[in-house]
């Protein structure tokens, strides 16, 4: 199940009010530390709600230049125009 954009796994003993009210609060708990839920686990043990969430995490280019691995964003507009005419050999 998806709760605002969030893809949800919950243990079905569990209502879906109660479901709904974990994920917010977990959603709110992510939101005051700046990052973004992709996911939230929730399973029932007993009278014990145990709740595992995944942060979403955009992948990100790095690339080696002289030796040194970087992400394109610390290259000056020169060493980026470079990267753009590069010509790909893969086969």
């Amino acid at each position: 199940m998806t709760i605002d954009g969030i893809t949800v796994c919950a243990d079905s003993g569990l209502t879906s009010e109660e479901i709904a009210r974990l994920v917010s609060d977990e959603k709110s708990l992510w939101q005051q530390r700046g990052k973004t839920l992709a996911q939230v686990d929730i399973t029932l043990e007993g009278t014990q709600i145990t709740v595992t969430s995944m942060e979403k995490s955009p992948i990100r280019r790095i690339r080696r230049i002289t030796g040194y691995l970087s992400s394109i964003d610390n290259f000056n507009d020169a060493k980026r125009a470079e990267c753009q005419d590069r010509v790909v050999h893969a086969s």
